[in-house]
């Protein structure tokens, strides 16, 4: 299963090469060939050829010869994407297939070294804000390389990550303030009120702005939770909302599945008049689907087929209600902004409302929203100065 050709130098000396058949590697279970050069003799790039077989039949292919990234990537994303979820696992392949495959996909892991993966993670720096989170997967990628022995080093251990002085670049966040709430809230108030004397399809849909939107206003979930939710979770006698799956897009499509973390779990109160709103929503949801031939609604939130609705549908109805408003567009993440933002000029603590907006760590309530409570902080001084008196 090997060939040997004698061949020409540049310099005009002679040499020896061979081409030959190794084995199946088991690790991905594909043909192993090599070609190798330079050997004075064919009894040396016999004497050779003999010394690979050996090693590979004994060891496997240890120096990765001819395993390329891709094809370790491939094998360590098919244990990955079983350890989160789905929604997780596609951003994380889109880094693959966008930026990192580009780079490193058809190149065979022995002609990787720390010089090439320095100046790769240098461009990235250079190119990308999220290279950090590049660096992060490519290395996984090399450590499981090394862990399943078709790599003895990983060139990751040995970069110099790059720091990039940023530009402090202070991230604006969309919200309403109380008074441009007030102007989304009465503008649906109005609509759902005239649509009474109307089709049933415009009250439908005029009644699921008022209450969704009032819900995500006035409770800070993400919209993912709120598309998740039944009728069942709102309890009118404790008057809270259960928040314990979130609607989350796969490959196939939408499905409820869990929520992002364990602390996003969580019951939390709501007013009276989004309850009294709510209750209102879903006799009329009822009405229509019962038209429709539906017997029981799916979803606390679903359209006139009862099927749940998809945040890109809640993105596109928040536009053209702002529009209609005259305000800026927030957006479906924006009330969860706005939520929060009120709750701080209202004098909530970041405790309060990092427990009601399920976030699992109290700093990231504290660096997504100190800006948002500068107004407070302000007050707070004042207050402290009028105290004294002096």
């Amino acid at each position: 299963m090997a060939t040997f050709k004698q061949y020409t130098k540049k310099d005009g000396t002679k040499a020896w090469q061979f081409q030959a058949y190794l084995g199946i590697d088991d690790v991905t279970g594909k043909e192993v060939r090599t070609t190798r050069r330079g050997f004075p003799s064919k009894k040396s790039a016999q004497l050779k050829l003999n010394e690979l077989m050996l090693e590979f039949e004994e060891k496997g292919l240890q120096k990765a010869s001819a395993t390329t990234f891709k094809e370790v990537y491939e094998l360590w994303y098919e244990n990955y994407k079983n350890t989160v979820k789905e929604s997780t696992s596609m951003t994380t392949e889109r880094f693959f297939d966008d930026v990192i495959l580009p780079a490193f996909g058809d190149i065979k892991l022995d002609k990787i070294d720390v010089k090439f993966c320095q100046k790769i993670v240098n461009k990235w720096a250079e190119n990308y804000t999220s290279y950090r989170l590049h660096i992060g997967y490519t290395n996984k990628v090399f450590q499981y390389a090394n862990h399943i022995e078709v790599l003895q080093t990983n060139p990751f251990d040995k970069i110099i990550r790059p720091t990039k002085k940023e530009k402090k670049k202070e991230k604006k966040i969309k919200f309403y303030d109380v008074d441009e709430l007030k102007v989304f809230m009465d503008h649906l108030e109005k609509k759902s009120s005239e649509t009474k004397e109307k089709s049933l399809i415009q009250q439908y849909y005029a009644e699921l702005d008022l209450a969704l939107f009032r819900l995500m206003a006035f409770s800070g979930m993400r919209v993912g939770e709120v598309l998740a939710l039944n009728f069942s979770d709102i309890d009118f006698n404790d008057k809270t909302v259960t928040i314990s799956k979130n609607l989350s897009q796969t490959k196939q499509g939408y499905e409820v599945s869990t929520t992002k973390t364990k602390k996003s779990n969580r019951i939390i109160s709501l007013d009276d008049k989004t309850l009294h709103i709510l209750k209102k929503w879903h006799l009329t949801q009822r009405k229509l689907l019962l038209n429709n031939g539906y017997n029981k609604s799916q979803f606390l939130f679903s359209n006139i087929k009862n099927q749940y609705m998809t945040r890109n549908e809640i993105y596109q109805r928040s536009n053209r209600i702002a529009d209609a408003c005259k305000l800026h567009r927030i957006g479906c993440h924006g009330f969860r902004h706005t939520h929060a933002s009120i709750l701080f000029e209202s004098n909530a603590n970041f405790k309060e409302v990092q427990e009601r907006l399920g976030h699992s760590d109290i700093s990231q309530t504290m660096n997504v929203y100190t800006h948002v409570t500068k107004k407070v902080q302000e007050e707070t001084a004042q207050k402290f100065a009028n105290y004294v008196n002096f």
